[in-house]
């Protein structure tokens, strides 16, 4: 029936001429070459295509049936026809009307969901290449369609994450990745042969867009294989080295895009980006500074006279792209992109003016929010080493300035008193070496104030800030120790009754308070532990106002005594500070009436 139906089309508009054909003539064609595949009579709509009588019929009409020739390929059914159906899919490319079939093809990619996305684009990417080098005009038009549509449906796809997933490539974005160079590689050195030519400037441009494109999806994402000898089974990697390849070849190489980059007027600012797109450059930029500089994809590109200084100021900005990302693919590039940038630097050659840029400011800041944040210790450790080995490059006003920012900006009790122990580390420095104006004297003094002090009085929650308040006292009894009352280096003795006032005294009354609270809270939880175990293995508990999570009665005691250590902890600290403030000035006023 639906051969008949076929044929019947046929005979109708073999006598007409092709713009006498009617839109009901397209329709028909097209439901009944429909049936004809579902039915099973592939063998026979071939014949009708391959006929020399039907060409014309063909080439306006045929590429209504590339969808359910597709289609059929997809459901992979017998043998004999899937072969036909290839054979008869490579005469609807042959033989169909371009432009119609561009569509038509595009619109296939787009309805693909899914794993399905990988197998109709590998499908189609080699007919869809053939129809776009057939298109008379507008080229570059047709080609940024096709790789717009392509890109839009691969950023869709997840990207692989180990070696494993990469090998298995179970939604085919690895394959997609490769036969995605291969598409786009005639249309490149069509730019390289016509550099004159105004229609190749448009087509150059959309190749530019498509490498900045998959610069951001999928290479900001993806994760790279250690380098080695084998380092070509890198899907990945293969694929960032042809882009930039290709970035190169088109007249936009590694260092232009890099080097510009930051500059108010970019060389790539003509480009009629969309205004989402626009915003997304940063990330490919970012991309591409970390495939140069971590994965050495193009560096030999770069010139050599770039100072260490230089090449950090240049991708600081891009580092603090990688670290706003919450996506730990992405955050963690830039921790390796910071990494490789500080290594180049001796330490303490980075000059403060630096800190003037934004970016210097806003990386030790991504930084803090990885080492508070990030659920991944390994991460988390190495956030921490990175913002060490940022503070050693700074000189010494530096180190104070960023100092001075993270006390007042990480809100993070262990983060200052990491800042703390550094602040120790610049003090000892200047006693054992040369003497430093940043950390003694006046300058220290300032720095001191903000150290030695409780965020809210004697009503600061002491569990909550116990990193921040041991690393003070530690600071404190070794200023005590190392700086006599006589010398006064550091300018500590001469503050004595601030200190005291401001944070040993307030110390002090929190301490009594919390730890009159905590044993409150031990006896009650004692008293009722066993009524709880009558009803229920569990109890509450009311810390500072909010309650403790549900938790077994010997879990909340354990707990309880935990913070009890803690603030015997600091109160032992404290005792000690006090002894030793007590024994220098004793000391001092002894030698003082000596003198006399």
């Amino acid at each position: 029936m639906a051969v008949e139906e076929l044929q019947c089309v046929i005979k109708r508009c073999q006598i007409l001429e092709e713009r006498d054909f009617k839109e009901e003539d397209f329709g028909l064609f097209q439901l009944a070459g429909q049936r004809c595949i579902d039915d099973g009579h592939i063998d026979q709509l071939l014949e009708v295509i391959q006929d020399e009588k039907n060409k014309t019929i063909i080439k306006s009409m045929g590429w209504n049936l590339v969808g359910p020739v597709v289609r059929c390929l997809l459901r992979n059914g017998e043998e004999e026809k899937r072969k036909d159906c290839f054979l008869m899919f490579d005469l609807l490319v042959k033989l169909c009307n371009p432009k119609e079939l561009l569509l038509g093809l595009l619109e296939l990619i787009e309805e693909a969901s899914g794993k399905q996305i990988s197998q109709i684009i590998l499908l189609l990417l080699q007919p869809l290449q053939t129809v776009v080098q057939k298109l008379p005009n507008n080229k570059a038009y047709s080609v940024g369609l096709a790789l717009s549509t392509l890109w839009s449906q691969l950023s869709l796809l997840p990207v692989p994450y180990s070696e494993e997933q990469m090998l298995t490539d179970d939604y085919g974005l690895c394959q997609c990745c490769k036969a995605l160079i291969e598409f786009m590689k005639p249309f490149v050195e069509e730019v390289i042969d016509n550099k004159e030519d105004k229609e190749n400037e448009k087509l150059k441009d959309e190749l530019l867009k498509f490498c900045f494109k998959s610069l951001k999806c999928p290479l900001l994402t993806a994760q790279f294989l250690e380098q080695s000898e084998e380092g070509g089974n890198d899907p990945f990697r293969c694929f960032a080295s042809e882009i930039i390849g290709f970035l190169s070849q088109i007249g936009h190489p590694v260092p232009q895009i890099i080097l510009n980059h930051g500059r108010k007027k970019r060389t790539w600012d003509y480009l009629e980006f969309e205004e989402e797109e626009d915003k997304q450059l940063s990330d490919s930029v970012a991309s591409l500074t970390y495939l140069v500089f971590v994965q050495g994809i193009g560096i030999d590109q770069l010139p050599m006279v770039l100072s260490p200084s230089y090449l950090l100021q240049m991708n600081m900005e891009h580092i603090d792209v990688f670290l706003q990302r919450t996506e730990q693919s992405i955050f963690s590039k830039g921790l390796e992109l910071l990494e490789n940038s500080l290594l180049r630097l001796e330490d303490n050659s980075l000059l403060y003016q630096y800190l003037e840029i934004k970016s210097f400011l806003a990386v030790p800041q991504g930084l803090v929010k990885v080492m508070t944040l990030c659920p991944i210790e390994t991460l988390r450790k190495k956030g921490l080493a990175m913002l060490q080995l940022y503070i050693d490059k700074l000189d010494s006003q530096g180190k104070y300035t960023l100092f001075r920012c993270l006390l007042n900006t990480s809100h993070h009790s262990g983060v200052e008193g990491f800042v703390i122990q550094n602040i120790k580390n610049q003090i000892d420095e200047s006693f054992k070496k040369t003497y430093n104006k940043w950390f003694s004297g006046p300058q220290l003094i300032s720095l001191l104030d903000l150290v030695l002090s409780l965020p809210e009085g004697a009503e600061t929650d002491l569990l909550q800030n116990s990193d921040r308040i041991m690393a003070s006292l530690n600071l404190l009894r070794y200023l005590v120790i190392k700086d006599n009352e006589n010398d006064n280096q550091t300018g500590l003795w001469t503050e004595l009754g601030k200190i005291e006032n401001n944070f040993l005294k307030p110390l002090h009354i929190g301490l009594n308070m919390s730890k009159a609270h905590y044993e409150a809270e031990i006896k009650n939880s004692q008293r009722n532990s066993q009524a709880a175990s009558m009803c229920k293995d569990v109890c509450s508990v009311t810390v500072g106002g909010e309650e403790v999570p549900s938790m077994p009665p010997e879990m909340q005691l354990k707990v309880l005594h935990s913070a009890l250590f803690t603030f015997d902890l600091i109160e032992s600290v404290l005792a000690r500070v006090e002894e030793l403030i007590e024994i220098k000035t004793k000391s001092t006023s002894e030698e003082s009436v000596g003198i006399k």
